[in-house]
């Protein structure tokens, strides 16, 4: 993917929008993600309310990209300012961590806060990839805006033939994620 449209693309919305940008820092991380990272004097500006403008200027600059790069499909862009996203992905994280010493505790299945999908792959990655998390495995249950993640045992102890509940955990930090 080319660093350059990026930046150049990124650069011309700020632009109209009179939003200022000190510097942008393109980069490739596993798989496919292309991370843009943004300083910024505006960066509150940038973020918007619960990260609307942000998610707005990222969906713009996917749009861009493909259609001048004429791809099949929207680049995996993900932009942050000052870190913002960054920390939201900690949360995430941290989150899944928490609800993790749970499942193990009880053998129940837990059922996340509903997400987006690009915060239910960072747990679902998380999940698959951390080696003290081998032992639990996720999925996606739900529609729409309503879709959240299941985490569960791989073996689970209940059971043949009987189905639980996911418990939804209604105060677990993930009400306020703005992707």
């Amino acid at each position: 993917m080319d660093a350059t449209l990026i930046e150049r693309t990124l650069s011309q919305l700020c632009g109209y929008l009179n939003l200022r940008l000190e510097k942008v820092a393109v980069s490739t991380e596993k798989g496919d993600i292309v991370r843009v990272d943004i300083a910024s004097p505006d960066a509150s500006r940038i973020i918007g309310w619960h990260g609307e403008t942000l998610n707005s200027l990222q969906h713009l600059v996917k749009a861009v990209v493909r259609a001048k790069e004429n791809l099949d499909h929207n680049p995996f862009i993900v932009l942050d300012v000052d870190g913002y996203r960054r920390s939201q992905e900690d949360k995430v994280r941290s989150i899944a961590n928490q609800k993790a010493d749970f499942v193990r505790r009880t053998g129940n299945r837990i059922a996340l806060s509903p997400m987006s999908p690009y915060f239910r792959r960072i747990v679902h990655l998380h999940v698959a990839e951390s080696p003290d998390m081998q032992d639990l495995t996720t999925e996606s249950v739900g529609e729409g805006d309503f879709r959240q993640i299941v985490l569960k045992l791989k073996q689970e102890k209940n059971k043949v033939g009987e189905e639980l509940s996911p418990v939804i955990a209604p105060d677990d930090g993930l009400e306020n994620l703005d992707i």
